[in-house]
């Protein structure tokens, strides 16, 4: 299975690109990566996050850079900005990533999972991979533009927000009520983007994200008069509420494809000459067959079309009682064009009359249509990831995941996904997950990458 996000994207590559800047600059390159690692920005420790805006703060001051700390709904957020030195009358560039992390339980993890190490060629740590390496890349490509005396001839704008993983809060005032701040011609999200390298060395391709599913969250509740459990009675909260999920779980959204989904699998297919690339070959000649489709979703979970599943589950209040009250909710990643209110439907006529279905109006990412693709922006992607991998493919991709990209894109600005770090193919980087980690040579060599593409759009 293939992981296209930078946050998901945790591989290798083979000695034959492990080229790495000098010895000093790797080692400044990493403590201050440890440094944002260890601490644990995680929802609801608003210090954690004054602790590493200061960082951040002190870190663009380096590179000649003001920075704006904005204070809200128990987090921070961070706008900085490069003026340019000689300006063009372009629009200025933003620049896009998150500070805040997953929480972590330390009982499951290895070792402590805000201790930051170095292990078999991975540095590990909570938000390694998600998203603090892309992060971390961005401040010191800055740093390395500023100390060549880089003269920007449009402003560059960077966006850190507190809480991408949790309500976005950041990314919807950015974009509403601190539009002002970040307004740009198009944004850079460094959570939406990387490369993939093969272990013997091959490159299966940069990805660029255009386009992102939206994201909703849908409560399924059955509730009933209850009674004493020696008497059951036809009508139960939990049956109901169970046969609800069955039905979720036996349903399958019918296939789709846009823009973003058609060029990436032709690109796939063009580069994978086996059984997977047939496959999409068969599925784009008729989109619209199931059994290709499903063949197709097995592989690229997400891809394909909307996805909905269970996530969380309580019913009942007395192991002696007949359930009164049976609740779950269902999260749903749906395909771009679908309205939030057509899925909550289909919920509700699956779920039946027992069963009553409402959307969680906190949960929902804008509704949005893909970025255009832009020559300028892929054209500058790819010359920089050719310095190199030369000849590696850049291939643009609808992500199943959200990102702050929605609230930007429903305010009209263009965003596209880029990462300057990379990884090998079928190795995991336990994003959201245990023990993760992120390639150390996919760490480093991201600056050289992101320096490249940011004088290219900015010089």
């Amino acid at each position: 299975m293939r992981l296209l996000l930078a946050a998901t994207i945790a591989a290798a590559a083979t000695p034959a690109f492990a080229q790495s800047a000098d010895p000093a600059s790797r080692a400044a390159e990493r403590a201050l990566f440890e440094k944002i690692v260890e601490i644990p920005t995680v929802e609801g420790r608003t210090a954690e996050f004054k602790r590493l805006t200061a960082i951040l703060r002190a870190e663009f001051a380096k590179a000649g850079m003001t920075s704006i700390i904005k204070d809200h709904d128990n987090t921070q957020t961070l706008i900085a900005r490069w003026p340019a030195a000689r300006p063009s009358g372009k629009k200025p560039i933003l620049l896009m990533a998150h500070m805040d992390v997953v929480e972590a339980k330390a009982s499951d993890w290895k070792n402590p999972p805000f201790e930051f190490r170095e292990e078999g060629g991975y540095y590990l740590g909570r938000g390694s991979s998600d998203n603090k390496s892309q992060l971390t890349g961005i401040v010191l490509a800055l740093q390395e533009m500023k100390r060549r005396g880089f003269q920007p001839s449009r402003d560059i704008v960077v966006l850190f927000t507190g809480d991408e993983e949790t309500a976005m809060h950041g990314a919807r005032r950015a974009a509403s009520e601190w539009k002002s701040l970040i307004d740009s011609e198009y944004a850079l999200n460094f959570d939406g983007g990387g490369g993939a390298v093969y272990a013997d060395g091959r490159v299966e391709g940069w990805y660029i994200q255009v386009a992102e599913k939206t994201y909703a969250d849908y409560k399924l509740v059955a509730t009933n008069r209850g009674g004493h459990s020696s008497g059951p009675r036809p009508d139960n909260a939990i049956y109901a509420l169970a046969g609800a999920l069955k039905a979720v779980e036996a349903h399958r959204f019918p296939p789709m494809i846009n823009d973003a989904t058609k060029v990436y699998f032709e690109r796939i297919a063009a580069n994978d000459k086996g059984q997977f690339g047939e496959l999409i070959k068969l599925f784009l000649a008729n989109p619209q067959d199931r059994e290709y489709a499903d063949l197709l979703e097995a592989n690229e979970p997400g891809i394909t079309r909307t996805r909905c599943v269970a996530t969380m589950l309580s019913g009942g209040h007395a192991p002696n009682a007949l359930p009164q009250r049976a609740e779950a909710n269902v999260n749903c990643r749906i395909f771009p064009g679908v309205k939030i209110e057509q899925v909550r439907q289909l919920l509700q006529d699956l779920s039946g009359p027992d069963v009553v279905v409402t959307t969680d109006e906190s949960s929902t990412t804008p509704e949005t249509d893909a970025s255009p693709l832009r020559d300028d922006v892929l054209n500058a992607y790819r010359a920089a990831v050719a310095a190199r991998f030369p000849n590696a493919p850049v291939v643009p991709y609808m992500s199943a995941g959200a990102t702050d990209g929605s609230y930007l894109r429903q305010a009209g600005i263009p965003v596209y996904g880029v990462g300057g770090s990379w990884g090998i193919v079928g190795q995991k980087s336990g994003a959201h997950g245990l023990d993760e980690k992120v390639w150390v040579d996919g760490f480093h060599g991201q600056v050289p990458i992101t320096v490249d593409l940011l004088t290219r759009l900015a010089g």
